[in-house]
């Protein structure tokens, strides 16, 4: 099993899409990036303590391959925007990829660069050291399935998840 912790705006969409997935054994959301400790979700929020809302995704790369978790990544959000996705607006929304280790941050690197390729304009995407990385609260786990009619959920989670199961069909779960 492998861990990849991915920040691309609000976690509850990043936590739907890759929940979806085969070889996807768990996914937590969190928050990592800053430098408060155990900061509440609310902390978060304000930007003020450099977190980003995060997923940590772990998943067997012998069932799903990493490239495929990374393109993913890069399919449910525009790495083009700069500490926001949409109508979420602020560092903690950055688009970022935090590495375990110097073979992550080459692997996400590389991602970095193959995105380059495919989106117009500039990838704002950092790349970032995994510190400490905190789980978030227990209502922001698996947000999407508990909530499935809330607001944000079906104006901004639903289209996501629809364009990566079009997207990567052959790798979502059977219903």
């Amino acid at each position: 099993m492998e861990t990849f912790v991915l920040a691309g705006g609000c976690f509850w969409c990043l936590d739907a899409v890759y929940r979806d997935l085969v070889g996807v054994s768990d996914v937590v959301s969190g928050y990592t990036g800053g430098s408060a400790i155990s900061p509440t979700y609310e902390q978060v929020c304000t930007g003020s303590t450099g977190h980003a809302e995060a997923v940590a995704v772990t998943f067997d790369p012998d069932v799903i391959p990493r490239q495929v978790i990374l393109d993913v990544f890069f399919t449910l959000h525009d790495p083009r925007q700069l500490n926001r996705q949409g109508n979420d607006v602020g560092t903690q929304y950055r688009s970022a990829m935090f590495y375990a280790d110097e073979e992550q941050r080459e692997l996400f690197q590389a991602a970095i660069d193959k995105a380059a390729d495919l989106w117009d304009g500039t990838i704002v995407t950092q790349l970032e050291p995994l510190g400490e990385y905190y789980p978030a609260e227990d209502y922001h786990q698996d947000f999407f399935a508990k909530n499935p009619n809330q607001g944000y959920c079906l104006a901004v989670a639903v289209p996501k998840v629809n364009k990566v199961r079009r997207s990567y069909a052959e790798y979502v779960k059977a219903a």
